[in-house]
């Protein structure tokens, strides 16, 4: 299916503002990316065009739509033109799912289980959960996807309790919200963030190369009462992924 045009979008720059002109339209193609103005897959149109519309020079614009092509929202193909490639997950550190956070970006996620089936307690699930090591858990393996790209590689291990976690609603939903079904209140949790080079096992899952960079969280949630009710090891691909965190003055 050939890609079709973006529509044309308004966009205005201040001269009298100190701040660079390539860079203010950066920011707002950024914006129509992520809030769906450009979609996945349009052709962003022709620099001559857009430098003339907007009053601009042509460097300037190629400026701002190769910061864009650097950070990976937009990609040059020879023949095609300027294409938007998909917005960047931007997931803000709080106690919400991945499911929930895409779900509010207005993407699509979907989910695949790789494996969903009982396990030992290795010795860092269980100081994790709270449980003896080698104690039985529910160990759920995902890949979740959106605009048909893998974006997250998801490990779970939940102790035993009365929830039946089965492959359908696994791949219909996000778990906290299947936990929240089964009467589980999420109150808090203790949530650890890295970055590192990929593997070439997590490489293949995800569609990047070995080495390339991924994000890392590690999470363990806890119910009202302070019992661990999951523990998660996550990996993500940084070109498609980033936390974003809200820092405030202390008084």
């Amino acid at each position: 299916m050939p890609p079709t045009v973006s529509p044309a979008i308004d966009f205005a720059v201040d001269r009298s503002s100190p701040v660079p002109l390539y860079y203010q339209l950066a920011l707002q193609l950024e914006s129509a990316i992520e809030h769906g103005g450009l979609q996945p897959g349009s052709l962003l149109g022709n620099e001559i065009e857009l430098a003339g519309r907007l009053g601009l020079s042509r460097p300037t614009v190629r400026q701002a739509i190769q910061s864009l092509v650097d950070k990976g929202l937009l990609v040059r193909r020879r023949g095609v033109g300027t294409q938007v490639v998909h917005s960047k997950v931007k997931r803000p550190l709080e106690l919400s799912s991945l499911y929930d956070d895409l779900l509010a970006t207005g993407q699509s996620p979907a989910t695949r289980v790789i494996r969903n089936e009982p396990v030992s307690a290795s010795a860092d699930v269980a100081s994790a959960l709270g449980v003896a090591e080698g104690a039985p858990v529910t160990f759920v393996e995902r890949l979740r996807s959106t605009h048909g790209e893998p974006i997250a590689w998801l490990r779970n291990y939940l102790p035993p309790g009365p929830m039946e976690l089965g492959d359908a609603e696994l791949e219909a939903t996000g778990l906290y919200r299947l936990m929240r079904a089964a009467g589980i209140t999420l109150h808090s949790a203790l949530q650890s963030v890295g970055a590192r080079a990929a593997t070439v096992e997590e490489g293949a899952y995800l569609a990047e190369p070995e080495g390339a960079a991924l994000l890392t969280m590690q999470r363990t949630t806890y119910d009202e009462t302070g019992r661990a009710v999951e523990y998660g090891s996550h990996v993500y691909r940084a070109s498609r992924y980033a936390f974003e965190f809200q820092l405030m003055v202390r008084p």
